[in-house]
This record gives C-alpha cells, sequence and structure tokens, in this order.
C-alpha cells in the first residue's frame, strides 16, 4: 500500500517552510507521515518550536545518535518536569552506569520469559472480546488497548489487578497532567507532575516493605532480593525502577494497539490479507510498529558540540530524535511510504537502538501478536464507527478516542 492510500488527510504545518517543526500539532500526530517526508527531504536536521531545540529525522544520524550515549545523552535535568526526585532508572541513565542495571533487569524481560505468559495473555485478550463483541461495537481504547497490556503489567509485578484504575491516574497525572485543566499551563502542569510522583513514591515504598515481610514470584521481590555487584538494590533504586516501569509498563503498548487497529480498520484489504495468511503474522507486527512508531521521538541532551548532516549542534542542547521519520526514511528502507507486511528487511526504531534500547520490547511484540492473533480470529471485519474521527496524543502518539463497529452473528 503506497502512502497516498494509507494517509488520508495530509497535514499542514507551516512551520516546515522555515526549518522548524511542531511535534505537538494535532494535525501532525494524526498524520505525521507527510511531515517525516518532508523533513527527510528538506531539513534532516530541523528545529523544534518548542523548546528550539534541534530535531532529527534521517534514519542513520539517529541510529549514530543513540549509540553515543557519550555525546548524545540521557542524563538530563528533567526530574521536575517528570515529577521525580532523582533520575528513573535505566532510562535516564547512561553506560556504564546503567550497564549493570541493564544486567539484572534484561533476563525478567527476556523473549524466553514473554514466552512463559504469554497464556495468561492470549486468556486476558479473549475474556476482553468475550465482554463486547456481541454488541458489535466498542471504544477500542478503552474496553481493549488500555486494559490488555496495563494488566499484564500489574501481573507481571505483582500488584493487585484491583488497582488499575489507581495506575492510571497516577500515568496519567506523569505524562498527560493538563488533561481535565480548563486553561492548562506548564506550572499548573509540573505541580500536578509533583503531586502525583509523590504518591507514586509513596505507593511503591508500601509494596517494597510488604514484599520484604513476605517475599513472592514476582518482578517485584526479584528487585528487593537480586544482587548488583555484590550487593542488594537501595530503596531508592528500587523507587527509581518502579517510576519507570510504570509510564513505560501502562502506556506505550496501549499507544501501540491503538495506532495499529486504526490503521488496519482504515486499510481492509492489508486487514484481510493478514487475516488470510497467517504467515504474515510476524511481519505485520514489525511494519505496524514501522509506520505507526508511537513513540514519536525520544529527547537527548548533547553534551558536546557536533556536526549532524552538516548542521552544528551545540553542547547543552537538547536534540529530539525522531523515530518516527527514520523509520520512513528511504534510506534505509526501499520503498519505505509503502505498508508491506512482507518486507524481508526490517530493522525499524520504534524500540530505539543503543544502550537504551527498550527493556520490554519482547514483551511488546509478544502482546501486539497475541491480539492481532485473537482479534482476527473472532472479529475479522471491523470498520471505524462511520462519522467518527480518530483522536490521537502528542509524544506518546494514543489514539485515544477509536470507536469499532461489526456485525455481529445474529
Amino acid at each position: 500500500m503506497s502512502a497516498d492510500e494509507a494517509v488520508q488527510k495530509p497535514p499542514s504545518n507551516p512551520d516546515l517552510e522555515r526549518g522548524t517543526v511542531n511535534l505537538f500539532e494535532p494535525s501532525f500526530t494524526a498524520c505525521p507521515q507527510p511531515v517525516y517526508r518532508k523533513l527527510l527531504e528538506r531539513c534532516p536536521v530541523a528545529r523544534s518550536v518548542v523548546g528550539d531545540g534541534p530535531v532529527i529525522s534521517r534514519y542513520e544520524d539517529v541510529v549514530w545518535a543513540l549509540r553515543h550515549p557519550e555525546i548524545f545523552s540521557s542524563e538530563m535535568d528533567i526530574q521536575v518536569a517528570l515529577g521525580t526526585e532523582r533520575p528513573m532508572i535505566p532510562q535516564q541513565i547512561d553506560p556504564p552506569a546503567q550497564t549493570k542495571y541493564r544486567k539484572i533487569l534484561d533476563p525478567r524481560f527476556s523473549k524466553r520469559r514473554m514466552a512463559e505468559i504469554e497464556p495468561e495473555v492470549r486468556s486476558a485478550a479473549n475474556e476482553l472480546i468475550d465482554r463486547f463483541i456481541d454488541a458489535g461495537r466498542c471504544q477500542f481504547n478503552q474496553q481493549f488497548a488500555i486494559p490488555l497490556p496495563c494488566n499484564a503489567f500489574l501481573s507481571l509485578m505483582g500488584l493487585p489487578q484491583e488497582d488499575l484504575a489507581l495506575f492510571l491516574e497516577l500515568k496519567d497525572g506523569i505524562i498527560r497532567p493538563h488533561v481535565g485543566m480548563e486553561a492548562p499551563d506548564a506550572e499548573a502542569c509540573a505541580k500536578v507532575r509533583v503531586a502525583t510522583g509523590q504518591r507514586i513514591y509513596a505507593y511503591f515504598e508500601d509494596v517494597i516493605a510488604a514484599r520484604r515481610a513476605a517475599p513472592r514470584d514476582d518482578l517485584m521481590s526479584y528487585l528487593i532480593e537480586v544482587e548488583l555487584q555484590g550487593e542488594r538494590l537501595s530503596d531508592n533504586e528500587i523507587l527509581d525502577i518502579c517510576f519507570l516501569f510504570l509510564l513505560a509498563g501502562l502506556d506505550t503498548v496501549t499507544a501501540t494497539l491503538g495506532c495499529n487497529f486504526a490503521y488496519l480498520a482504515a486499510n481492509p484489504e492489508q486487514r484481510r490479507s493478514l487475516v488470510a495468511d497467517a504467515s504474515l503474522l510476524d511481519g505485520a507486527v514489525e511494519e505496524l510498529l514501522r509506520w505507526e512508531t508511537p513513540v514519536t521521538a525520544v529527547p537527548r541532551l548533547v553534551k558536546r558540540d557536533v556536526e549532524v548532516n552538516g548542521a552544528l549542534l551545540k553542547a547543552g542542547q537538547m536534540a529530539m530524535l525522531l523515530l518516527g521519520a527514520s523509520n520512513t526514511d528511504d534510506g534505509e528502507f526501499g520503498n519505505a511510504l509503502d505498508v508491506d507486511f512482507s518486507r524481508e528487511r526490517n530493522r525499524h526504531l520504534a524500540f530505539g537502538a543503543g544502550a537504551h534500547r527498550c527493556l520490554g520490547s519482547h514483551l511488546a511484540r509478544m502482546e501486539v501478536r497475541v491480539t492481532l492473533e485473537e482479534w482476527h480470529r473472532r472479529i475479522p471485519e471491523y470498520e471505524i464507527e462511520p462519522g467518527a474521527v480518530p483522536t490521537y496524543s502528542a509524544g506518546i502518539r494514543e489514539v485515544q478516542h477509536l470507536p469499532l463497529v461489526w456485525k455481529t452473528g445474529a
């Protein structure tokens, strides 16, 4: 499928003509691929309207930056902005300090371990579908894309399922603090984040105390008992890991599922090819990650002056590495604007690259694959409710409104 078929309404982004780009403009979040293409063709190192930092788009440049954390650092003074008191572990720590944490965390998110919990995720997916399949409609985000990965995360961590509503509230208090405000501003959002951050710390402090008193076979107990270079993790280290897990575990897979199903609902020929040929499934998972790329960009602090694609970046600037654009770069992907489930070479950057490559990539892939299998086994034909327009959030590109409808067997 070509970009002209897949992209229904090209966004208007006049800033791009001046070498700047607004990554938070609603039309960009709804349909970013045309802007990605213009950036790659006209200004692969642009400037962000928000913050005035460089925005790097080309695949080769983004990969290079991700693999050189000594120049493009994840250690940045944004704790207050996220409501944290310290850097989140391991995301906001660079090698070599970061490496020791990955050594104890990576095995808990291995492909083998994700295969062990796959039957539980598959069962949960069908339980959710059972609740609305006979109605012939659902609000996909609220009724499926949020509860499925969130319940899997809570199970993995060993946290009670009945706390899901609380965790969603805490997650949104950090990621989307403006929701519900009549006139949100930076100061008001910062206050919400700080207050929410204190609630997150307090919650996990109680969990740590409970696990020390009565260990279980779960990730929380593992964090308490595992040794790092001969010593156990401190309470603060565990809290900083849990803070990151809460944000990543409750948002990114939800965003991925929503973006994928919005695309499949709007492109029935692609969906039907997937339903008809199960051998396309793994390729479809990777291709949809490439095309949709829910985490559109990641920030990095420039540690020293460096030239990227002819542009001079200065030490102290906050650069945005535009993962979504790099995933539509013809320099890496032949016919990058074609969505091809049989694409043979697909080294997309939806999970990043280098030392900070997404810790939960195997979990995310498993949840997406299970969803594509089970949903299409039971609801192969569906569409976006006539007259409805999906709405997308900025930053982490989540479909917040996605009403799907289908014919029932009655």
